[in-house]
């Protein structure tokens, strides 16, 4: 819990707003995060839990007294950033898929909050990679900067650790290995 307080997720910007996902259990260490990190709460996002046939999921491995068929990702506001208002609804429904990976539909509704702008996304993997974000976990095989100028900046930072440009649709591009015959 004290890891988590000292992170120091409030010096990343003096105008922002971050979203955290959290379970239940966790409410009160992420409100009291949010009060160390200099944020105030604004509101509240549930991701409802569904299986492949887009029902709620009513058995699983979360949850310590009973299960869990919702995430809660708290939004919470610093200083007086811009950001586009009253755009979507406050519940996603959503299929489950494997651990700890969040429903997409959060990242659309954050580009649609804060376009034009860089985000950034803390204890990424791979499927989190998208454009204007920065993300960053230790889970990433390798730096993938999608903006060519962070790419820019890195390079002249990290000259013997040039980076290019990274874009999702690579990962679709699968060699075709050659056979004989």
């Amino acid at each position: 819990m004290e890891r988590s307080r000292n992170l120091n997720i409030g010096d990343i910007h003096e105008d922002g707003v971050i979203f955290l996902w959290v379970t239940g259990r966790a409410m009160e260490l992420a409100r009291d995060c949010f009060r160390v990190w200099g944020y105030r709460r604004i509101e509240e996002i549930i991701w409802v839990k569904t299986n492949q046939l887009q029902r709620i999921i009513r058995t699983g491995r979360t949850g310590h007294w009973i299960n869990h068929s919702k995430e809660h990702c708290l939004v919470g506001i610093k200083g007086n950033p811009k950001l586009n208002r009253n755009l979507d609804c406050d519940v996603i429904v959503s299929e489950v898929r494997e651990t700890s990976r969040k429903p997409d539909e959060i990242y659309n509704l954050i580009e649609r909050m804060f376009p034009n702008c860089l985000k950034l996304e803390l204890f990424g993997r791979p499927h989190n990679v998208h454009d204007n974000w920065i993300t960053c976990g230790n889970q990433l095989d390798g730096v993938r900067l999608c903006s060519e100028e962070l790419c820019r900046r890195y390079n002249t930072m990290f000259p013997n650790s040039k980076v290019e440009p990274w874009r999702k649709e690579q990962e679709a591009i699968v060699p075709v290995s050659m056979s004989g015959g």
